[in-house]
């Protein structure tokens, strides 16, 4: 017995010491398992369209579907849309809250001071994929879980990539505007308006969504370019017909349409500025469904009124929800979205399932889907670092 008593004690001080997991990664871990849970999840508000669908549940009122389920256990759910400032109905919950769950639709930004007040603070949830909102270095520090739903919506987003080039490339919006407003000129739509087919594209990413958009564009017999940190497998490569372009800046001129498929890091963050804009070929057209900050937001906006960018679109801003004076509402030729891409019935259905799974396995104990993780035992996941 007090052998096993040592080897124990051994065990514990040999954690507590251990190069990945601090001691508060450790006593957080210890809470992780068992117990009651307060939970509590950031949504957009459904309003008068909650009722109209019994599948959509990325809403507030939807809840992703977990309510009955989570309760039945004895947790406490907690849901709201109210994020922003010191009087919010999520700031309330902080001190107390064990599991935070957000969207990149509807993101609560969890700061390194709302980490610090969170003391009963376990795991931080995206229902979806993203989790830029997220301090990870103040979470990884903090030995908190910070996973997401990988996969859950990258065909919702390469879907809706594919409909905003070619939105751009056939000059859309100037004829359905006319449509609306009974004009008929053909001219102020045709004189703008080219074909998909023999255009180059070029992809700033390729991860699941970048590859899934190449399988896309492959149709469309246009030439297929991508940068990525690393190259895809030659016979993907080859089945796609895209090319790699290790450097990032000779790519720029050569792309007609150029897509913004890379995570928000550190090293991303405002990297497309007017330098970059200005090594793109004239009447270049870009599709950024990845985040809004990747881009010097009055950079583009200056772009789009000079005519350097012809056609901007996308569903990211910063920040979201974006003020009503944000430059890109305003600027000509663009064919901005709120932030809807990957929220489809069908995204939400995956990525509600997905929290719900990780949910389970974190109360007992479980580890998650390895390539959930964004950040685990105090280490970041490789595309953050």
């Amino acid at each position: 017995m007090i052998a096993m008593k040592r080897a124990a004690s051994s065990a514990v001080r040999s954690l507590l010491t251990s190069s990945l997991i601090s001691s508060s990664t450790f006593t957080r871990n210890i809470h992780a398992s068992g117990g009651k849970k307060k939970i509590v999840g950031v949504f957009y508000k459904g309003n008068e369209y909650a009722s109209l669908n019994p599948n959509f549940v990325g809403c507030v009122e939807g809840a992703l579907g977990i309510r009955e389920w989570l309760e039945s256990q004895g947790h406490q759910y907690i849901v709201t849309d109210d994020k922003e400032g010191p009087g919010c109905e999520l700031e309330k919950h902080i001190p107390d809250l064990h599991v935070l769950i957000s969207t990149p639709f509807h993101p609560a930004y969890v700061t390194a001071e709302r980490i610090k007040k969170a003391k009963n603070l376990e795991l931080l949830l995206t229902a979806g994929i993203g989790s830029d909102h997220i301090d990870l270095n103040a979470a990884a520090a903090a030995g908190l879980t910070v996973a997401e739903v990988t996969g859950s919506n990258v065909v919702s987003v390469a879907e809706d990539e594919l409909m905003r080039i070619l939105i751009l490339m056939r000059n859309f919006l100037p004829g359905y505007k006319q449509a609306i407003s009974g004009e008929w000129n053909v001219a102020g739509i045709a004189y703008r308006a080219y074909d998909l087919e023999g255009k180059t594209i070029g992809t700033i990413g390729a991860g699941r969504i970048g590859k899934l958009l190449l399988q896309r564009l492959k149709p469309f017999n246009c030439n297929l370019l991508y940068h990525d940190r690393l190259k895809m497998d030659p016979e993907l490569e080859k089945q796609i017909g895209a090319k790699f372009e290790e450097d990032l800046d000779a790519m720029l001129p050569k792309c007609d349409v150029i897509v913004m498929n890379t995570p928000l890091t550190d090293q991303t963050r405002g990297f497309f500025d007017k330098n970059r804009i200005a090594k793109c070929k004239k009447g270049v057209l870009i599709v950024n469904n990845a985040r809004g900050a990747l881009m010097d937001t009055q950079a583009v906006a200056d772009a789009c009124s000079s005519g350097h960018i012809a056609g901007y679109s996308g569903d990211v801003w910063f920040p979201q929800p974006a003020p009503k004076d944000h430059p890109w509402r305003h600027m000509p030729n663009h064919a901005m979205t709120p932030h809807v891409s990957g929220t489809t019935i069908d995204g939400q259905l995956r990525y509600a399932a997905g929290v719900k799974d990780m949910l389970e396995r974190h109360f007992k104990g479980e580890d998650f889907p390895e390539q959930n993780y964004i950040v685990k035992e105090g280490q970041l996941a490789s595309q953050y670092r």
